[in-house]
C-alpha cells in the first residue's frame, strides 16, 4: 500500500502502534541491535500523532517466563519512559509475540473505527513480524516505518550467526512483499494532519 501523497491524508482511522518498547530491550542480550536510533524515531512519531490528536496504542509484553527480560514482575517490564503512555492512551498487555492473540486489540480497533496501523517497536523478526502478518490477515492496512524498528543478531539451527542488519533486511523484504507498506518516519509524519 503506497503512502498518500497529499498532506493530512491520515485521519482518525490511523493509529500508531508502539510494540514492546520496554526497558527489557536495553538488556545486554539485545545489544546487537541494528538501527540504533529507532527509539528516537518512535518518539518523533509519538509526538506527531499526539499533536495531530490521532490514536496511539501501546502494546506491553507481559512475559510469564521468569528468565525473560520481559518478565511481568521483572524490572524490564516497564515501558521505556521516552514513549510512556499519557492518560487516555490505551495500554494492551500481551503474553505471546503477536499483539492480537488473547488480547482485545482487534476489538478496540474495530470499536474505534481504526483501519490503518503504523507499526513501530521491537523486534522486526519477532513481535513486529507476527503482529503485522496477523493485522494484514485481519484486513487492516499496515505501514512499517523501517527507521522506527530494529533487529538483533540471530543464530540459526546450524549454529550460523546472522548479523542484525541481514536479519532486518530479510524480514523487511518479506513483510514489504505482501503484508505491509514500507516507509520512513518522515514520510508518515508528512501524511499526518498539520
Amino acid at each position: 500500500m503506497p503512502l498518500p501523497e497529499n498532506n493530512a491524508a491520515f485521519g482518525k482511522e490511523t493509529a500508531l502502534i508502539i510494540l514492546d518498547v520496554q526497558k527489557a530491550i536495553d538488556d545486554p542480550k539485545w545489544a546487537s541491535k541494528n538501527n540504533p536510533g529507532y527509539v528516537d524515531k518512535i518518539v518523533d512519531l509519538l509526538a506527531a500523532f499526539r499533536a495531530a490528536s490521532l490514536p496511539v496504542i501501546h502494546i506491553r509484553h507481559d512475559e510469564p517466563n521468569p528468565a525473560s527480560t520481559y518478565h511481568t514482575d521483572g524490572p524490564g517490564n516497564a515501558i521505556k519512559p521516552e514513549v510512556a503512555p499519557l492518560p487516555g492512551e490505551p495500554v494492551i498487555a500481551k503474553n505471546v509475540n503477536c499483539a492480537f492473540i488473547a488480547t482485545d486489540l482487534e476489538k478496540y480497533l474495530h470499536d474505534h473505527g481504526i483501519t490503518r496501523l503504523i507499526f513501530t517497536g521491537v523486534v522486526i523478526h519477532n513481535s513486529m513480524d507476527a503482529s503485522i502478518r496477523v493485522a494484514h490477515c485481519l484486513g487492516f492496512d499496515a505501514i512499517l516505518p523501517l527507521d522506527a524498528t530494529t533487529a538483533i543478531d540471530v543464530t540459526d539451527a546450524k549454529g550460523i550467526r546472522h548479523d542484525a542488519q541481514t536479519v532486518f533486511d530479510l524480514f523487511a523484504a518479506v513483510l514489504g512483499s505482501e503484508y505491509c507498506a514500507l516507509s520512513t518516519t518522515d514520510d508518515v509524519i508528512a501524511a499526518l494532519p498539520a
